[in-house]
């Protein structure tokens, strides 16, 4: 079996690999070439865990997360968890990789693919909500994505020059040197912003309920993973004509679909999949003016897809510890 940590795993694939590798696993989805049962979750003093199984080929996989929201406030990840990865025929472990910040990366992924195909090639600005470990990938990917000169920040708590100045040192890493701004408050952000990704775990919309803040924008969620989140405001349901998800389990899995879907903002009809966007004909990428809304709960197809890849391009160049159990 392989071990494989964080820098272990940042050694193996480049984040375009990963972007490409999660565009493979969306169209897998549209395929139903995979077997993914729901995912089981558990909650305890205000925690969750996780269990998502998932099937496809020759391989195996189940991640185990802890989603723990005082983790923060004690200097600990939010999420942490490991990542199983094993043989389909012989049920041989594979690798055992860190869950935490697979999550973290594969979730980057996700949103640097949604602004790939749902924001226009001329964008050069991102707003990015929620100054945690997911807004950080998400600023970074946004920069492979697009030509981003502009990175705009928001916390509900200030954010932290320690946490500027290591996004700043990472993205000089890759080459990239936009210019990082923390913003006072939402208005800032939209008014500044040609692409948003909001990545928080809050209950009530994190952005203003004004359509002209709102209009011509690409709109990323990667937060509101449960039906009592929410990250988009009501007014975002007249400018979109559709909104694209993962898959159908969530428009009840998301309180910013779920919500909409009952109160009759958003119709069925209106909710579209990536998957079959991916395997479909070439698509016009948005014109000036158009506003767009992916939405991401993540599902486990992901974590195997880019956990596959992980493993292959590491044993490939030879990373990572090899245990037996």
């Amino acid at each position: 079996m392989l071990l494989l940590n964080q820098q272990e795993i940042l050694r193996s694939v480049t984040l375009e690999q990963v972007m490409d590798q999660v565009e493979e696993a969306y169209r897998i989805v549209d395929r139903g070439d995979f077997q993914m049962p729901d995912r089981l979750t558990v909650e305890h003093q205000g925690n969750t865990f996780c269990y998502m199984p998932c099937l496809h080929g020759d391989t195996a996989a189940v991640k185990i997360l802890s989603l723990s929201p005082k983790n923060p406030a004690r200097g600990l990840p939010y999420i942490r968890g490991i990542m199983l990865l094993s043989d389909g025929d012989s049920g041989q472990t594979l690798a055992l990789l860190d869950g935490g910040f697979l999550t973290a990366l594969r979730t980057g992924a996700v949103g640097g693919v949604g602004m790939r195909h749902f924001s226009r090639p001329d964008c050069h600005s991102v707003g990015v909500v929620g100054a945690g470990t997911q807004g950080f990938y998400q600023a970074l990917y946004a920069c492979h994505a697009r030509d981003i000169q502009q990175i705009y920040l928001l916390d509900r708590r200030p954010v932290e020059d320690a946490y500027v100045q290591r996004l700043r040192d990472t993205l000089a890493a890759y080459g990239k040197a936009p210019q990082i701004t923390v913003c006072a408050n939402d208005r800032e952000l939209l008014e500044h912003s040609d692409i948003v990704v909001t990545a928080t775990t809050s209950a009530q919309p994190v952005l203003s309920d004004d359509e002209n803040l709102l209009r011509g924008k690409c709109f990323v969620g990667v937060g509101s993973a449960r039906p009592d989140m929410r990250e988009l405001p009501d007014a975002i349901w007249p400018l979109v004509e559709r909104v694209y998800v993962e898959d159908p389990f969530a428009c009840q899995e998301s309180g910013d679909l779920a919500l909409p879907l009952a109160n009759g903002l958003l119709e069925m009809d209106r909710v579209a999949y990536i998957g079959a966007l991916l395997n479909g004909p070439a698509h016009a990428l948005p014109k000036a003016g158009e506003t767009t809304f992916f939405k991401s709960v993540g599902i486990g197809v992901l974590d195997l897809c880019v956990s596959q890849l992980i493993y292959q391009r590491a044993v490939e160049l030879g990373l990572g510890q090899t245990v037996d159990l």
